[in-house]
C-alpha cells in the first residue's frame, strides 16, 4: 500500500471511530444527568423512610453515577488519543504533498558559523528539517538536530543507523503509537534539563539520620498513645496533644515540599510519558541490531526502566495528598508524611539518578529514527546509499532536490570517482548551477546521517561536509563580505592542514573583490585544495576557472548549465552538460527590461 493510501485509509477508520466515541461520551453524559437526578429523587421520594431504606436507594442510582464517571474518563482519554492520532495523519498527508509548514522547523537550531546547515537550509521554515522532523519529545527533537548537523563519518556507523532506519519504515503503527504517546503527554521544552539537573542535586534527607528516625518515631508514638489510651492505661488527651505537636512540627517540613512540588513536581511527573515510550519500545520485537542495541541500554539489572519511572511518579502523586488540609492534618499528625515522601523520593534519585540522562537519550535516540523511519517510508522511491571505505566518491544517478516537488523536479547525475578531484561548474543566471549545489550537499548529508536520498543510485564515502554558498556581511563584527568568505575558506584550508578529509561545496569564490584579484586567488586556492588532496564542486561565473582542467586534466571536470535563446527568449532546461558554458544572459535580460547595453 502506498503512503497516500495507508494515511487516508487510517484517517477514515480514525474519523469514524472518533465519531463512535463521540456519540458514546454524549449517551454516558445523558445517564450521568439521569442517575444524578434520579439519585436526588430517591432521597426525597424515600426521606420519610428509615435510614437504612435510604442509603440502598441512594446507592442504586450513586454507585452506577460513580461508575459511569470512570467510564466517561476512560472514553475521553480514548477521544484524546483519536483526535492526536487524526491531526498526526492529516499532517502527513500534507507533508506528502510537499506542505510541510504544519510540522516544527527548528530555526533555534539554526547556525550561520555551521559548517553547512546554514548554507543548505537545514533549519527553519521550508528546510530539510522541518520536511524529516516527526518528534514527539524535545529530547528527541535535539538529538535529530545534533545527528543532522553532526553527520557519521565512517561506513560501519551509517550501514547500522541504515539499517535502523529501514527496520522502523516498515512498522508504521509502532511509529504512529509512539508519536501519539508522546504528544499527548508531550513536555515543557527545559523540562528535560530541569530533569537531568535534578537527579544530579544531592540528596541530605536519606544521609540524615534524625530525618529516618522522625519517619518512624513519629506513627510509634501515636500508636503505643493510642492503645494505651483506648486500654484507659493513660488519658486520650495525650494522644491528642501529641498528634497535634507532630502537626505543628511538620510546617518546619512544608517549605522544602512546596519547593520540590512546584519546581520538579509537574517536570518528574512528565516522566510517566518516557516509561510509555520505553515500554512501547521494549515490547517490539526488533530485526535491526542497532535497535536492539539501544534498548538493551535501558535495563537495569534486567529491570525495564519504565517500572521504576512509574515507581517515581506513584511516590509524587501521594505527595500530592498534602494539598488537601484535611488529609494534610490526619497524615502530618500520624506519620509524618511529607518528611516520608521527600525521603522516598531522594531514596529513588539515589538508586535510579544515575541512569535517568542515559534513558532520556535513549528515548531521543528511538524518536529521531522514529522521524527517519517516516521519512524513508513517505518517499519508498528514496535509495538508501551505497557506502565505501575508499576515499574519494560520489557516485550519483538521477539526483534531485528533496524539498522539490516531483513535478518540478529536474534530476541530473554527479561524479566524483576519486581524491583529489573536483568539479567545475559554469553556468548562465538563473540557470540551475546554485541548486545543483544544494542537491548534491543535502543528498550527501541525508546519505551521511543514514537516510535515504532523492536518487535512483547513489555510491559515497563520507568525508566532513563543508560549504560557502552564502556568506554575508556581518555589521555587528564590522565584517565585510569579502573577509567574511576568506574566514570560511581559511577555516577549510586549516581543516585540510590538519589531516581531516573534507567534501567541499563553493559557490562562486572571493565574490567581494574585482576580476583580476578573483582569477589570481581561485587559480591559487584550486591548485592548493589540489595539493591537499580535497574533493568538491565549484560553481562560478567565471568561465576562465575552466581552464584549470589543463594543468589537472584527470582530477578536474568542466560542467555547465546553458541557458538557451530562442525566439528571443530565454530557455532553461535544468539539465548538466558537459564542457564550460557558452551562453551568458545578463545582457540579454537587461535589454529584456528596458535597459540600454552598448554592444561595442
Amino acid at each position: 500500500m502506498k503512503p497516500q493510501e495507508w494515511y487516508n485509509t487510517n484517517l477514515s477508520d480514525t474519523n469514524q471511530n472518533l465519531n463512535k466515541v463521540n456519540k458514546t461520551i454524549l449517551y454516558i453524559s445523558i445517564i450521568r444527568i439521569l442517575l444524578f437526578v434520579g439519585c436526588i429523587s430517591t432521597v426525597i421520594a424515600l426521606w420519610s423512610y428509615n435510614a437504612q431504606t435510604i442509603i440502598i436507594g441512594v446507592c442504586c442510582t450513586l454507585i452506577p453515577f460513580l461508575i459511569m464517571i470512570k467510564v466517561h474518563n476512560r472514553f475521553f482519554m480514548r477521544k484524546q488519543w483519536l483526535e492526536v492520532k487524526g491531526d498526526i495523519l492529516k499532517k502527513e498527508l500534507k507533508g506528502l504533498n510537499n506542505d510541510y509548514s504544519v510540522f516544527d522547523d527548528g530555526k533555534e537550531f539554526s547556525d550561520t558559523e555551521h559548517l553547512y546547515s546554514f548554507d543548505l537550509d537545514i533549519f527553519g521554515r521550508k528546510s530539510l528539517f522541518q520536511a524529516i522532523n516527526r518528534t514527539c519529545t524535545h529530547i528527541g527533537k535535539k538529538t535529530l538536530a545534533d545527528w543532522i548537523k553532526n553527520h557519521l563519518r565512517t561506513k560501519k556507523d551509517i550501514e547500522n543507523r541504515q539499517n535502523c532506519i529501514k527496520d522502523l519504515s516498515t512498522r508504521n503503527d509502532f511509529r504512529l503509537k509512539f508519536a501519539i504517546t508522546g504528544l499527548i503527554n508531550r513536555s515543557e521544552n527545559s523540562d528535560d534539563n530541569d530533569i537531568q539537573k535534578w537527579a544530579r542535586t544531592e540528596s541530605s534527607l536519606t544521609k540524615s539520620t534524625w530525618a529516618r528516625i522522625l519517619i518512624w518515631l513519629v506513627p510509634s508514638v501515636n500508636i503505643i498513645l493510642l492503645v494505651c489510651g483506648l486500654a484507659n492505661i493513660i488519658s486520650m488527651s495525650w494522644f491528642g496533644l501529641v498528634f497535634s505537636v507532630f502537626v505543628i512540627l511538620s510546617f518546619s517540613v512544608i517549605k522544602r515540599a512546596t519547593a520540590l512540588q512546584e519546581e520538579y513536581g509537574k517536570k518528574l511527573k512528565t516522566l510517566s510519558t518516557y516509561a510509555r515510550l520505553i515500554t512501547l519500545a521494549q515490547s517490539e520485537e526488533w530485526n535491526a541490531e542497532g535497535i536492539k542495541d539501544i534498548v538493551k541500554r535501558l535495563e537495569i539489572d534486567g529491570k525495564s526502566p519504565a517500572d521504576a519511572l512509574n515507581a517515581l511518579t506513584k511516590e509524587l502523586d501521594r505527595l500530592d495528598l498534602r494539598n488537601n488540609q484535611i488529609l494534610y492534618v490526619i497524615l502530618e499528625g500520624s506519620m509524618f508524611f511529607q518528611l516520608r515522601q521527600m525521603i522516598r523520593i531522594e531514596a529513588w534519585k539515589d538508586r535510579y539518578g544515575k541512569y535517568l540522562s542515559g534513558w532520556l537519550e535513549t528515548v531521543g535516540e528511538i524518536d529521531a529514527l522514529c522521524s527517519l523511519g517516516t521519512f524513508a517510508y513517505n518517499h519508498p522511491d528514496y535509495k538508501f546509499a551505497e557506502i565505501t571505505d575508499t576515499p574519494f566518491c560520489y557516485d550519483a544517478e538521477e539526483l534531485g532536490h528533496p524539498l522539490m516537488p516531483e513535478e518540478q523536479c529536474v534530476k541530473n547525475n554527479a561524479l566524483i570517482p576519486s581524491r583529489p578531484y573536483f568539479l567545475i561548474i559554469t553556468g548562465a543566471n538563473m540557470a540551475g548551477k546554485s541548486t545543483y549545489l544544494r542537491t548534491i550537499g543535502v543528498n550527501y548529508l541525508l546519505a551521511c546521517i543514514g537516510a535515504p536520498s532523492c536518487c535512483k543510485r547513489m555510491k559515497i564515502h563520507p568525508a566532513q561536509l563543508i560549504t560557502s554558498l552564502r556568506t554575508s556581511d556581518s555589521l555587528s563584527d564590522n565584517e565585510s563580505y569579502f573577509f567574511a568568505e576568506l574566514k570560511r575558506l581559511k577555516r577549510i584550508i586549516d581543516m585540510l592542514n590538519n589531516g581531516e578529509e573534507l567534501f567541499i561545496i563553493l559557490d562562486e569564490i572571493l565574490k567581494g573583490t574585482n576580476s583580476t584579484d578573483k582569477q589570481k586567488g581561485s587559480f591559487s586556492l584550486i591548485r592548493q585544495f589540489m595539493t591537499l588532496k580535497a574533493n568538491g564542486i565549484i560553481a562560478t561565473h567565471d568561465l576562465l576557472l575552466g581552464e584549470l582542467v589543463k594543468y589537472f586534466p584527470d582530477q578536474i571536470r568542466n560542467y555547465c548549465f546553458e541557458a538557451d535563446i530562442k525566439n528571443n527568449e530565454l530557455y532553461f532546461s535544468y539539465k548538466i552538460r558537459e564542457g564550460i558554458a557558452q551562453n551568458m544572459n545578463a545582457c540579454f535580460l537587461m535589454k529584456k527590461m528596458g535597459i540600454v547595453i552598448e554592444d561595442n
